[in-house]
């Protein structure tokens, strides 16, 4: 076999010079322009025969040996020669020669095509359901983790913190050793140790210790508001609700001020109302007071009878309600408030406070008696307490105005004018508690903290 090459600058020359050198049946195997010349790789039509394929039972089917090229074909060209082998043949006369047709394989039968399996339908409102779980879970669990992490920090920041003004107090203390024996006897008095603290930092540059607890007392006298004439509330007149936790002298108090009024106005001008429905003979009590003073006792039992009874002593000077005494911690503390406050007539509230109570306790029934606000209070069983520093310091902290100070059980003689330089003096003098050493001193004041509420407490 051998392949020639032509080159012209047409495609008609170059056909032309195939027809003359291979004759009008040769094969062109490639037609193509290079650098503006028209290339033309052409077969014999004799050794174009050679290349169709045979059939089976042909010797000429078998193998052939390998062929080499011949010299006279430039080497660039036996790729094309064998990756076209099958490439139609296009004779020189311009019209394309038949190729002889490959033998057909037999057909075979098409195999049967399975049908896809149908997939399996999802369960959305079940993902749902699941995803939604799974969300909620990893919340809660986060939100434990939280509310773990910020308990342990603030733990760690108390601690940090009293060990801290632990150090603190103990430098100040020996820096300034009159202002640790102001808080030792404030302390003993029964009063808190956020008003001992705040008081010693506001302590002024003293020479000693006892002038230094001298600036303490008047400082403590001065921050309570008592009343200096009885005629703010006897002469004025108006109702008046005594109220309180159950066992703190209401009714001996009501009675007090019911022989003060009668003494002084008369018993026409008096009118006493109870709403003690609860307790055995408790209303008893006070009639007998009532019929000893010549004055009616009017007995309510709801809002309703309440606010009839009033409008009939609408013209009484003054009416004095005994109310029935109720826990801190009850809710019938809300609802007797409501009651109170719910009459047509202004009541004023005043809040009876046991002497011998603790500072706690005596909080804890402020702020449920508290309601709109109290007119007044009244210090009761004096003679019972022996430290009357916790009723005092619950007065000075929430800015209670102080009637009476009530120190026995006899009528009217033991209730009498707040005086606050006796009653400061009664407790800073002579108390009986143990005074705390230097060693539980820095530990109890560490732990004191700042009290907004004595903000507006003057100490200078």
């Amino acid at each position: 076999m051998n392949v020639k090459k032509f080159t012209a600058p047409t495609s008609r020359e170059a056909l032309r010079k195939v027809r003359e050198a291979l004759g009008p049946d040769a094969v062109i195997l490639s037609n193509r322009a290079v650098d503006g010349i028209v290339e033309i790789l052409a077969l014999a039509g004799d050794d174009a025969a050679s290349l169709a394929p045979h059939a089976a039972d042909s010797p000429m089917s078998a193998p052939a040996p390998q062929m080499e090229l011949p010299t006279s074909v430039e080497p660039s060209f036996a790729p094309a020669l064998v990756a076209q082998p099958a490439a139609p043949v296009v004779r020189a006369s311009a019209r394309p020669a038949a190729a002889p047709a490959a033998p057909r394989a037999p057909a075979r039968p098409a195999a049967p095509v399975a049908a896809p399996a149908p997939a399996p339908a999802l369960d959305m409102d079940r993902i749902s359901a699941l995803v939604a779980d799974a969300v909620a879970h990893a919340k809660a669990n986060a939100a434990a983790e939280m509310s773990t992490m910020m308990s342990e920090l603030r733990a760690m920041r108390g601690m940090m913190e009293t060990q801290l003004n632990e150090l603190a107090f103990s430098n100040t203390a020996q820096r300034e050793p009159h202002k640790t024996a102001v808080m030792r006897e404030l302390l003993a008095a029964g009063f808190s140790a956020s008003l001992a603290r705040y008081l010693a930092d506001k302590l002024p540059a003293a020479r000693d210790a006892a002038e230094a607890l001298q600036w303490a007392r008047t400082a403590l006298a001065r921050n309570i508001n008592a009343m200096n004439n009885e005629d703010a509330l006897l002469e004025k007149g108006g109702v008046f609700a005594l109220v309180g936790p159950t066992g703190v002298g209401k009714t001996t108090t009501t009675a007090k001020l019911a022989a003060r009024c009668v003494m002084r106005h008369g018993p026409e001008k008096l009118a006493l109302i109870t709403t003690d429905a609860y307790r055995i003979g408790a209303h008893e009590q006070l009639r007998i007071y009532g019929k000893i003073l010549g004055v009616m006792v009017h007995s309510v039992k709801d809002e309703a009878d309440l606010r009839i009874a009033l409008n009939e002593l609408k013209n009484k000077h003054t009416v004095l309600i005994d109310t029935v005494g109720v826990s801190q911690r009850d809710q019938m503390v809300a609802e007797q408030v409501a009651m109170l406050q719910g009459v047509g007539s202004h009541v004023q509230r005043i809040l009876c406070m046991n002497a011998t109570s603790t500072q706690e306790t005596l909080s804890e029934v402020v702020r449920a008696y508290q309601g709109s606000g109290l007119a007044g209070a009244i210090i009761t069983k004096l003679d019972e307490a022996a430290s009357i520093g916790s009723a005092l310091d619950v007065v000075i902290r929430h800015k209670l105005r102080l009637f009476y100070a009530s120190n026995g059980q006899r009528v009217p003689e033991d209730l009498h004018l707040a005086d606050p330089a006796a009653l400061v003096e009664r407790a800073l003098g002579g108390q009986s508690a143990a005074k705390f050493g230097d060693a539980e001193l820095p530990l109890l004041m560490a732990g004191a903290a700042h009290d907004p509420m004595l903000r507006e407490v003057r100490f200078g």
